[in-house]
C-alpha cells in the first residue's frame, strides 16, 4: 500500500551521528559466539541482506571493530562528545523476539499499554476488535535493526544482517550513545510523572508536565537521521546541512510501506506515531541545521527539547520560544468520582489532530484543520459499576475532549467530522431532536451512553459515555475554566503528554527500522 502523506514523516527508520577522529579507542573486547559458516544469503524486503546461517566469528568480530571506527565519525559529525565506552553484542532472532517479548510483557509498561489501547479504541483511533499487543510484536519484529540499550549502555548488532550493511545502522545507534554521554537518555526520555491522575491539581500537573517522551523521541531519532544520512552520503562528500534537498527526497520516499507487509497493514495510528520521531524529527533537525547550526540542532535541541508535536513541526515557533497553546483542566472530581474513576488525562496534540481528521474526514481534511488548533484536552474515565468484563472493554471508558481553534469555521468543520464518525464507534446510534436545536448542539443516545457535542465560539466540547445533564454540568467547568490557566512556553521544561504520542512511549525501541533503511539506500543510490 502506497499513500501520499501529508504529515511530514518519514518512515520507521533511524539515522544516526557522526563522529571525531581524535577519540580514543574504545576497550570493550567483542565476545561473539562462533556460529557456522554463511552458506547464504537472501534480500528482504527493507533492502538488507540477511543471512540463512548467522554471521561467523571473524565477521562479528570485524564488525564489532568498527564500532570504534563509526563511533569517532559520529562524534565529529554531531559536535557530541563519545566519553564513555559502548558495549556491543551479537543477537540472534530468538533473542530479539525474546527481548521485545519481554519489554511489552513489563509489569507497568504493559498495564500503561493496556489502558492506553482502551482509550484509544473509545476515541475510534483503533477498531473495538483490533488486537493490538500480538500485532506490535509482529510489526516491531518485521522493523527491528540494531538498536542502542541506554540501560546497560550497549549497541546490539543482528547476527542474520550482513556485516558491512549493519555499519550504517551502528551510525544511526552510536548517535544514541553521544546523546546518552550528554544528557542520560533513560531518564531524559521519561521526564513526567506516569502515575493515574486523582484531583484537579494531578490533572494539571499531568498536562503541563506529563511526560513529553516522543516529542524528545522525535529530537533523538531526527538527529540520529540526520547523521545516518551524512554517514551515507560522506563517500559524495556531502551532507545533509549543504543538500537539504536530499532530506526533503527522503521523507518523501521513505512514507512508502509496500516493502514493509506487515507495517502497510497497520491502522493510521500505528503508522503514524511508529513514524513520526524519524520523518518529522529529520525535518525539524534539518530546519535548525538551516537556522542555527550543528551546535543547535545537536546540543542546542537536547539542552532545551521541545515539549509537544506542535513544536516537532513547526520549527520556527520552538525557535523563536513560541508559548504552545495549553488549556486548563477544571475540577470535575465532585462531579464524576463516584460513580466513576479517574483513568486518563492529557493533551491532544497537533498531531492528534492530523491523524484523527485524517481516519474520520480523509486526507484532504487533515493539513488545514490541524494548522487551526489552538489548544486540547481530554480527561478519560472508568465506571465503577461496570461488570468486570465490561471493565476489559472501551465500554466501560467514559471520555470528554475540549478543544479550541483558531476560527470558528474551523472549529464547526472538527464538530461535524467528528460527529460523522460516531456511527463506526456505537451500535444503535441515535441522533435526539433537541428543542431550538441547531447542528453546533448535537446529542445521540448510544449503546454506550450519551454522546454530546457542542461549539460555542471557537470551543468545541464533546462528551462521551456521561448522560446529557452531567455532560452539560461538565461542559460548564471547562468553558469557565479556560482563560485563567498558563500557556506552555516551548522549551520551558514543561512537556505535554499526548495521547497518540503518549501511546508511542510505550513501544519498545527497535532501533532504525527498515523501512528507512531502505529509502535511505535507493536514494544514495
Amino acid at each position: 500500500m502506497k499513500r501520499a502523506r501529508r504529515l511530514p514523516l518519514c518512515p520507521l527508520a533511524a539515522v544516526f551521528f557522526a563522529a571525531t577522529a581524535s577519540l580514543p579507542a574504545q576497550t570493550v573486547p567483542p565476545q561473539p559466539i562462533a556460529p557456522p559458516p554463511v552458506t547464504s544469503t537472501t534480500h528482504s524486503e527493507s533492502g538488507l541482506s540477511e543471512s540463512k546461517a548467522p554471521m561467523t566469528k571473524d565477521q562479528a568480530a570485524e564488525l564489532f571493530r568498527s564500532v570504534d571506527e563509526i563511533l569517532a565519525f559520529v562524534a565529529k559529525d554531531s559536535h557530541l562528545k563519545a566519553s564513555r565506552p559502548v558495549k556491543r553484542k551479537l543477537l540472534t532472532r530468538d533473542q530479539v523476539q525474546r527481548d521485545l517479548r519481554s519489554k511489552m510483557s513489563e509489569d507497568e509498561g504493559a498495564k500503561r499499554l493496556e489502558r492506553s489501547e482502551l482509550v484509544l479504541k473509545k476515541f475510534g483511533l483503533l477498531d473495538r476488535d483490533f488486537a493490538l499487543k500480538p500485532f506490535l510484536l509482529s510489526l516491531l519484529t518485521e522493523q527491528v535493526a540494531a538498536y542502542y540499550d541506554p540501560k546497560t549502555r550497549t549497541v546490539n548488532m543482528l547476527d542474520w544482517v550482513k556485516p558491512d550493511e549493519q555499519k550504517s545502522v551502528l551510525a544511526h545507534e552510536l548517535t544514541h550513545a553521544v546523546q546518552d554521554d550528554r544528557v542520560h537518555l533513560e531518564k531524559w526520555g521519561t521526564p513526567g510523572p506516569t502515575d493515574i491522575s486523582k484531583n484537579v491539581g494531578d490533572d494539571n500537573r499531568h498536562i503541563q508536565l506529563d511526560e513529553a517522551s516522543t516529542a524528545r523521541e522525535s529530537v533523538t531519532e531526527g538527529q540520529a537521521m540526520a547523521v545516518f544520512v551524512d554517514y551515507e552520503l560522506k563517500d559524495l562528500g556531502k551532507t545533509l546541512a549543504d543538500s537539504p534537498e536530499i532530506g526533503d527526497r527522503m521523507r518523501e520516499m521513505a512514507s512508502d510501506t509496500a516493502g514493509s507487509p506487515i507495517l502497510a497493514r497497520a491502522p493510521l495510528l500505528l503508522q503514524e506515531s511508529l513514524l513520526f520521531p524519524y520523518g518529522a524529527g529529520l525535518g525539524f533537525e534539518q530546519q535548525l541545521l538551516q537556522s542555527g547550526g550543528v551546535d543547535v540542532a545537536f546540543a542546542g535541541a537536547l539542552d532545551r527539547p521541545p515539549g509537544s508535536s506542535h513544536e516537532i513541526l513547526h520549527a520556527q515557533d520552538y525557535l523563536a520560544k513560541t508559548p504552545v497553546p495549553v488549556l486548563t483542566m477544571p475540577d470535575i472530581h465532585g462531579l464524576l468520582d463516584k460513580d466513576w474513576d479517574p483513568y486518563d488525562v492529557g493533551v491532544m496534540g497537533e498531531l492528534d489532530v492530523r491523524i484523527i481528521t485524517e481516519l474520520f474526514g480523509g486526507q484532504q481534511m487533515a493539513g488545514p484543520l490541524a494548522v487551526a488548533w489552538n489548544g486540547g484536552i481530554y480527561f478519560a474515565a472508568q465506571n465503577r459499576n461496570a461488570a468486570p468484563a465490561v471493565k476489559q472493554t472501551p465500554a466501560s471508558i467514559g471520555t470528554i475532549y475540549y478543544s479550541q481553534w483558531k476560527n470558528r469555521d474551523s472549529a464547526r468543520s472538527f464538530l461535524k467530522i467528528y460527529a460523522g464518525a460516531l456511527a463506526r464507534k456505537y451500535s444503535a446510534l441515535k441522533k435526539v431532536d433537541l428543542p431550538n436545536g441547531d447542528e453546533d448542539h448535537l446529542l445521540y443516545s448510544t449503546s454506550e451512553g450519551d454522546v454530546w457535542l457542542s461549539l460555542e465560539d471557537t470551543g468545541v466540547f464533546i462528551s462521551e459515555g456521561y448522560d446529557r445533564a452531567m455532560a452539560k454540568q461538565l461542559e460548564a467547568k471547562y468553558r469557565e475554566a479556560q482563560g485563567r490557566g498558563p500557556l506552555m512556553q516551548a522549551g520551558s521544561q514543561m512537556p505535554q503528554h499526548e495521547l497518540t504520542m503518549g501511546f508511542r512511549s510505550l513501544l519498545p525501541g527497535i532501533g532504525v527500522p527498515r523501512a528507512v533503511i531502505d529509502a535511505t539506500h535507493r536514494l544514495v543510490q
